[in-house]
């Protein structure tokens, strides 16, 4: 085989996985897009917990929709239950544990009775870019003030910093003293 040959088989394979790729993308939610009401990121973090219980009684008090959004990538989602040694589950298989996740921590926040009138949107996106895009159509965007990652002295994370900044809505950034 020549390299001619070799870069051009190469080339074609890798056409075929960006071809595949783009098409595993169509098949999962890359926006949220709720009409009005209060729209809460949550990672599963204490602070999010804290900013989605304020978000609640909010949307309660204010008789608006309440939207929990959870952006999430392949990294920080869930193992699928279809997952297994030597075999990596579609995409839409990752969507579907980052869905039943999110359920589950707004089931826990909330009680069962309340997470019925929430609904839960999952985002393959980054997490900003999600919570901007979702605050579109929102009367109010809240968000906790630290997340997940990051550095634990700030007193402000990276996405409720960029959010604060960038949402085309109001912001309510919820403060906690949790640590996890």
């Amino acid at each position: 085989m020549t390299e001619q040959s070799r870069e051009a088989a190469l080339a074609a394979e890798r056409d075929e996985v960006a071809a595949e790729l783009v098409g595993a993308e169509a098949e999962v939610s890359t926006r949220a897009v709720p009409e009005g009401g209060v729209v809460v990121g949550h990672d599963g973090s204490g602070c999010a917990q804290e900013a989605l219980t304020w978000a609640a009684a909010m949307a309660e008090r204010a008789n608006w929709p309440l939207h929990v959004v959870r952006a999430w990538r392949i990294a920080t989602a869930p193992q699928p239950p279809t997952w297994e040694p030597g075999y990596v589950p579609p995409i839409t298989d990752y969507e579907k544990a980052v869905q039943a996740d999110l359920e589950a921590d707004v089931a826990a926040v909330l009680g069962a009775e309340r997470a019925r009138t929430a609904t839960c949107h999952v985002v393959h996106a980054p997490a900003v870019k999600a919570l901007i895009e979702a605050a579109q159509g929102a009367d109010l965007l809240v968000v906790g003030a630290r997340g997940r990652g990051g550095f634990a002295g700030l007193l402000l994370g990276s996405v409720s910093d960029q959010v604060t900044h960038h949402a085309p809505c109001p912001v309510t950034v919820v403060r906690s003293d949790r640590k996890d």
